[in-house]
């Protein structure tokens, strides 16, 4: 473990004086254990950061890497291949809709037309132009829808006083 300036400005930040000089003490201790057992076992110790397993140190050849996209490219062909509809390839394109140039004639006809009528201002222009912008008006009545609906319910009430029957707003009777 190799010891970083800003490692012992973070540890010396958070711990006390006295913790810090006996983490210093242990890591002499734990140095000094590695280098007796290295000498035990006639060798150096690896260590973590050493080992080119962890740093993927395996590579791979040319004709390796070769034979590997050669097999996903049959896997793509085959794949593709499957899911094509029959009786069309399956390295078609899509056909595209195409506007005939009649129909294209027409609409651009339609347009000048269009702008040509607002540009000028015909009445008709103005009178779309001037729906569009007006509020619709929401609900109300008519005064002589008011008047048949006032009529309509008059004479309801007058039947029902002929009937002999309570008014709406008469209390319930226990």
């Amino acid at each position: 473990m190799t010891v970083t300036y800003a490692w012992v400005i973070t540890i010396a930040m958070s711990i006390s004086l006295q913790t810090l000089k006996e983490a210093v003490q242990i890591k002499e201790q734990i140095s000094q254990l590695e280098a007796r057992l290295s000498r035990i076992l006639g060798g150096s110790l690896p260590s973590v950061k050493s080992t080119g397993a962890a740093k993927g140190a395996r590579g791979m050849s040319a004709a390796g890497r070769a034979n590997i996209i050669a097999a996903q490219k049959a896997r793509w062909a085959r794949a593709k291949a499957e899911s094509a509809p029959a009786g069309k390839p399956a390295t078609g394109t899509k056909k595209k809709n195409k506007l005939s140039a009649a129909g294209r004639a027409r609409i651009v006809a339609a347009l000048k037309a269009r702008w040509a009528a607002k540009k000028k201002g015909t009445p008709k222009a103005k009178a779309t132009a001037k729906a569009a912008s007006a509020p619709k008006k929401k609900g109300g009545l008519t005064p002589e829808g008011r008047a048949r609906l006032a009529a309509k319910m008059k004479a309801r009430w007058a039947a029902r006083k002929k009937a002999g029957a309570p008014p709406l707003n008469a209390p319930k009777r226990k």
